[in-house]
């Protein structure tokens, strides 16, 4: 059963999301991913559980951590 993880990831390059690309596209059970560099989001769409995404995607040496929606919601009023 497919299912989706976001993970929050430090890029600031072509570099750093061609290494996050290289080892997702290894990952066994990825059936896509997308990664957006404006708002450091990965967002992997597959058959693995989150916490080996996460774990992968954090041998690339970059700062990751889960992403969290509520970051995004909060309001400044």
């Amino acid at each position: 059963m497919s299912q989706t993880v976001e993970l929050k990831v430090a890029m600031s390059c072509q570099g750093c999301s061609g290494a996050v690309k290289r080892v997702l596209g290894k990952l066994e059970g990825v059936e896509s991913f997308d990664i957006d560099m404006e708002k450091q989001k990965v967002t992997v769409i597959g058959s693995v559980p989150p916490n080996t995404v996460f774990e992968t995607v954090s041998k690339t040496g970059k700062a990751t951590s889960f992403w969290e929606e509520s970051t995004a919601s909060s309001s400044s009023t």
